[in-house]
């Protein structure tokens, strides 16, 4: 997808020399501001969607609240392995809600919703984590919904949330 292409050649551009790690979403404030901003907005235009069908087959959410004072002791590395089990989760229940909505509105929503949560996905897997690979052999704590909006909710609480302090913790220490 082009929106894809696009956010992932912004995360390349901010690559910084000698370093593996991109620092585009991590170091420019505004990019996780606009993220949040996109995450509210796709959440406001599902709600408004039309005769938005319940699930028949309800889809598996993580629950992605968080205790600030847990969060903070963790290593960088265990926020973003729990972050990714969210996201492996989310992406999961996006496509599982994508084969049972056929109404237009919505299913555009969750096609503009699997993009941006793929490329948060991406992106936490692949760049230079010295750490090797990652499996995805969690099972975070999660809940069951029949209701779209709440996959829109989630992803909305994960990117203001854990995603958004995971990033201000690594422009601590990686951005001048």
């Amino acid at each position: 997808s082009f929106l894809g292409l696009l956010l992932l050649t912004s995360f390349l551009l901010h690559i910084k020399e000698g370093q593996a790690r991109p620092m585009g979403p991590v170091c420019d404030k505004r990019l996780i501001q606009k993220y949040i901003g996109e995450a509210k907005d796709m959440e406001k235009r599902v709600s408004q969607c039309q005769a938005l069908p319940t699930l028949n087959c309800p889809v598996i959410l993580p629950l992605v609240d968080f205790n600030m004072q847990q969060w903070k002791s963790k290593s960088d590395e265990i926020k973003r392995r729990e972050i990714l089990c969210n996201l492996v989760l989310l992406v999961g229940a996006v496509t599982e809600a994508q084969g049972q909505v056929s109404q237009e509105c919505g299913a555009k929503q969750l096609g503009q919703l699997y993009q941006h949560a793929n490329t948060f996905l991406l992106f936490l897997q692949t760049f230079g984590w010295e750490e090797g690979p990652w499996e995805p052999d969690c099972s975070p704590r999660s809940i069951e919904q029949t209701q779209v909006t709440e996959i829109f909710f989630t992803y909305r609480q994960l990117v203001g949330g854990k995603l958004r302090f995971f990033f201000h913790n690594l422009a601590k220490g990686s951005c001048n």
